[in-house]
């Protein structure tokens, strides 16, 4: 079949969000055809290029999200007035009241949004574009009514010029794929299937494609793209108007992305509650684990005893959320209990913040532990190291969770713990906060504590390296854990179902008509939709990749009546 895989920032730019998970899983399938349609943030990520390609993606879409474009477009009388009326009623949608994740949604407001996001796709498509309208004066004087009108948010209607001006550009950007000419018969509109890789405007343009030619839609996330504009939508950031317009903007296109997708795939079941509390169907979403490669810590998986058995280590990026200030502290803790125990931290600084608190901890690790030595003639040393991936401690990412007998997991804030994974897959015990999805992936194969508790952290990895037994259990039940659930082969196996499971229940139905209008029931044979790649020494492309022996031309139907049969 053909799937049109739907990105924003991601694959197939090298520096793309989960360009990896994207790459496996087109890798993976080969037995389907891929046409990959990229939204762009940057100039930089587009000057960084693609990553290599497999041969069965047959196209590359592109376009931008971070630059204006004017589209040129004339606009008549008539198209403004279909254009305000249209806007109007989905900026008034925004406006009504509360958005959905905070309980204020309703059915009546989710189908004015739907409605006034499809009649804006209709007029683009018909005049080629609404760059112009979307950043005009008409748009913005349109969203000032739609602040002042009675029952709107009240921080909306103490919106000022400035935020308005600055909310109309973010949803000119937002709205951009409109625009787009991607929907027609020979892009989106020839797909079996679309799979948008994240919501938010990744999935517009599988909501624009379903609505014009019924292309079913499937929808991943694997961070929540709603749960991210609300925290890059920080106090510091914009102004309370902005923030309120803009939270309330994303809520509803969640919301629609989530009514109208086939079904959504969420990676954890914190995700999975942010699309339910959307007003996402729980009959139509299905948990898929993001796929690792299991491959790299196979060796060390298998030989459990190479571990030293009083060494803590801790692997990640540094960063605050990961709460190393926790962690020292509570190896202080555990040193009172097991003098000999050492602690290894392995992982490079995340950006400018991550360097300044990487010198915090270093800093702390010196005051918590002064450097020891046994004797009055032996040099001293510090029972925490801080290493990079690579150095000559810890080479590889496996020989850094192959050197301690226990992996530790401090953070204050954790997604979907891939760090935790690997340390399943290499058969380590394992201490962790109760934060994001680590009691999901940990699934009583390790000890779990509260976050910000130094106390209940060290008495945890005091009982582990007091018990070998129990950590040799734990390290296999987690690693037996991590093959059945998080390895690449699952995750792709898992979709190659949903695939099938969804293009079954709701083929993509395209009449073919010959020259003079007339339906064309055979136009299009039932072997040419086999998986597979069909050559022919004769073959010419048809809408619908069909194999060589079925280009000749298609046979009319009977007339049975006209011939008095």
């Amino acid at each position: 079949m053909r799937i049109g895989l739907l990105t924003e920032g991601g694959y197939p730019y090298v520096s793309g969000d989960a360009g990896l998970w994207c790459d496996r899983l087109v890798r993976g399938l080969d037995q389907h055809e891929f046409d990959i349609y990229a939204l762009s943030r940057s100039r930089r990520q587009e000057d960084d290029g693609w990553v290599a390609l497999p041969p069965q993606v047959g196209r590359v879409r592109t376009a931008p999200l971070w630059t204006a474009e004017d589209d040129g477009v004339t606009y008549s009388r008539r198209t403004r007035r279909r254009f305000t009326e249209c806007y109007g009623e989905l900026v008034a949608a925004m406006c009504a009241g509360a958005d959905p994740v905070s309980g204020g949604g309703s059915t009546d407001m989710a189908d004015r949004f739907g409605s006034a996001l499809y009649g804006l796709a209709e007029l683009a498509r018909e005049e080629g574009g609404l760059a112009g309208a979307l950043h005009s004066d008409t748009a913005v004087r349109t969203l000032e009514r739609a602040c002042r009108a009675p029952g709107a948010l009240r921080t909306a209607r103490e919106a000022r010029v400035p935020d308005l001006l600055s909310v109309t550009a973010h949803l000119e950007r937002a709205l951009r794929p409109l625009s787009l000419d991607w929907y027609g018969d020979e892009d989106l509109g020839a797909a079996d299937l679309c799979h948008a890789a994240a919501g938010g405007p990744a999935a517009l343009p599988g909501l624009l494609a379903r609505h014009f030619a019924g292309v079913p839609l499937l929808v991943t996330e694997y961070g929540v793209q709603l749960r991210s504009h609300y925290l890059a939508l920080g106090p510091d950031t914009a102004a309370p108007a902005v923030r309120a317009l803009l939270a309330a903007f994303h809520g509803r296109l969640a919301a629609e992305v989530y009514r109208r997708a086939e079904l959504l795939t969420p990676g954890n079941a914190h995700a999975r509650r942010w699309q339910e509390r959307c007003g996402a169907d729980r009959a139509r979403i299905r948990t898929v684990y993001p796929g690792m490669d299991a491959g790299h810590f196979t060796e060390v998986g298998e030989a459990p005893d190479r571990a030293d058995p009083g060494t803590l280590v801790w692997v990640g990026r540094v960063e605050p959320a990961k709460d190393l200030i926790s962690l020292l502290h509570a190896f202080a803790e555990v040193r009172k209990e097991e003098p000999k125990a050492r602690l290894r931290i392995v992982g490079a600084p995340s950006g400018p913040e991550g360097a300044a608190y990487l010198g915090h901890c270093r800093a702390l690790a010196a005051q918590l532990f002064p450097d020891e030595a046994e004797g009055v003639h032996a040099v001293g040393d510090n029972p925490v190291s801080f290493e990079e991936i690579g150095g000559p401690e810890a080479p590889t990412l496996p020989e850094a969770y192959a050197a301690g007998a226990v992996v530790v997991l401090s953070s204050v804030v954790e997604g979907f713990p891939i760090g935790l994974i690997e340390a399943m897959f290499c058969g380590r015990a394992t201490v962790s906060t109760d934060v994001g999805a680590v009691v999901e992936v940990i699934g009583g194969t390790g000890l779990v504590v509260p976050p910000r508790n130094p106390r209940a952290l060290a008495e945890a990895c005091v009982a582990l390296l007091r018990d070998p037994e129990r950590r040799e259990r734990l390290g296999a039940a987690a690693r037996a854990r991590a093959l059945e659930l998080f390895t690449v082969e699952q995750n792709i196996a898992a979709f190659h179902g949903i695939y099938l499971q969804i293009v079954s229940r709701c083929p993509v139905r395209r009449f073919v008509l010959d020259e003079g209008g007339d339906p064309l029931p055979f136009a299009t044979p039932a072997e040419s939709h086999v998986s597979g790649r069909w050559t022919g020494p004769t073959a010419r492309v048809l809408p619908r990749t069909a194999p060589g022996w079925a280009t000749a031309p298609p046979v009319r139907a009977t007339r049975l009546a006209a011939e008095g049969t």
